[in-house]
């Protein structure tokens, strides 16, 4: 358009600015847009038919949150992945894009307690009937797989919060001799482990570990293509994108991934094996610990061990509310796998949910508490923790 444009027109059809050829910015943009247009109604419907690669309406796919799925998926060592707008809508979407009335799930006592609430709750309304078990038994679970079909087993591995280990070959080799996909919940240990299993789709709150910073709502679901394509298509029904802005800060988190994740696990483990030793705890659960019941386990399957661990006071309830508030750079919050150090109280650890024979099995006590560990000086929490530890026994 050669016909220079009134002051009205101009703001809203601002200057187009394209780089020459060679030259590119270091750190990829925010295509902060919803629409993306084409030169014609052909190029258009081509478009849309999968013919040739491009981008129409940012619900479905955006240039930002493409960037992020193929980063996520290629740490995962899988195919493809879709993201959205927080780590429970990921959980939430292979359970909603994949189950019918009528099917059935297998999960665990162990899972995080909102994965509970989701079969317990929505999917039981639409038909969709599911068995808790204790994530060890093997025997169990290959007892309610040979008995009737099974669509899905959905596990976690770190368990929240008691840190349990699944035997995760175990479980994909039952999976598959049933004919039930296998979902993973991987938040705890990270992209970068399990990858080597046949699990079908891994799902991750971003939230956390990816982000690190503690600023970002978002989730993705890692798997082959067809089953990814799948659930994106489900995602734009169901309207859980990611928003542009968020994918950037995401992918801006990930830069810093393994020297965060690596380093809050050195520290973890340290404090952990410090504490173990310390008057006023009961134990210390933390995989890399020789006294974990299953760190072998933990060895053989992952790089590192988490950043988090759960210590039970000698003095029950009330030494652990005790210490939760003494504690001055641990955050007294929900989440975790941020920079900053966090504590769960114990009321943030006994699930509601749970009848008291599971509540039993999932060997949570009144004297709990989850330490997520961040990027603070190790000396400095060493001294925050010997003081709460005082406070608690006081």
């Amino acid at each position: 358009m050669s016909t220079p444009r009134k002051p009205r027109t101009l703001v809203t059809h601002p200057p187009a600015i394209e780089l020459p050829p060679g030259n590119r910015p270091l750190v990829a943009p925010i295509y902060q847009s919803v629409k993306f247009e084409t030169e014609t109604v052909d190029d258009l419907l081509a478009m849309l038919r999968g013919e040739v690669k491009g981008f129409f309406y940012s619900r479905g796919k955006n240039p930002t949150t493409r960037q992020l799925e193929l980063t996520l998926a290629g740490l995962q060592g899988r195919e493809d992945a879709v993201v959205v707008g927080s780590g429970m809508a990921a959980v939430s979407l292979p359970l909603y894009g994949l189950l019918s009335a009528g099917d059935h799930v297998v999960s665990f006592i162990e899972s995080y307690a909102p994965t509970r609430q989701a079969l317990k709750g929505p999917l039981t309304r639409y038909g969709v009937t599911h068995t808790l078990l204790p994530v060890g038994d093997h025997a169990a679970l290959e007892a309610v797989l040979a008995s009737r079909p099974v669509k899905l087993v959905q596990f976690e591995s770190p368990t929240n919060p008691m840190l349990r280990i699944a035997d995760v070959e175990r479980l994909c080799a039952l999976c598959r001799q049933y004919g039930a996909l296998s979902v993973m919940d991987n938040t705890f240990a990270g992209f970068h482990q399990y990858g080597q299993y046949p699990v079908d789709l891994f799902v991750h709150s971003l939230t956390k570990y990816a982000s690190g910073h503690g600023d970002v709502l978002a989730g993705a679901v890692i798997g082959s293509a067809a089953m990814v394509q799948k659930l994106r298509s489900e995602s734009v029904l169901i309207g859980c994108t990611l928003d542009p802005h968020a994918a950037f800060l995401v992918q801006r988190g990930l830069k810093t991934y393994f020297v965060r994740y690596q380093a809050q696990c050195r520290t973890a483990h340290e404090l952990s094996a410090w504490l173990e030793q310390q008057a006023g705890v009961s134990r210390v659960l933390y995989p890399g610990l020789a006294s974990h019941p299953q760190q072998a386990l933990a060895a053989a399957q992952q790089q590192e061990f988490g950043t988090l661990n759960c210590v039970e006071l000698a003095g029950g309830l009330a030494a652990a509310t005790r210490f939760a508030e003494a504690l001055e750079l641990f955050a007294m919050t929900a989440s975790l796998g941020s920079v900053d150090s966090l504590v769960n109280p114990p009321p943030f650890m006994k699930p509601m949910d749970l009848t008291p024979e599971q509540l039993a099995i999932s060997g949570i006590t009144p004297g709990m508490v989850r330490l997520s560990f961040g990027l603070e000086d190790i000396e400095d929490l060493r001294a925050d923790l010997a003081q709460a530890l005082a406070v608690a026994s006081g």
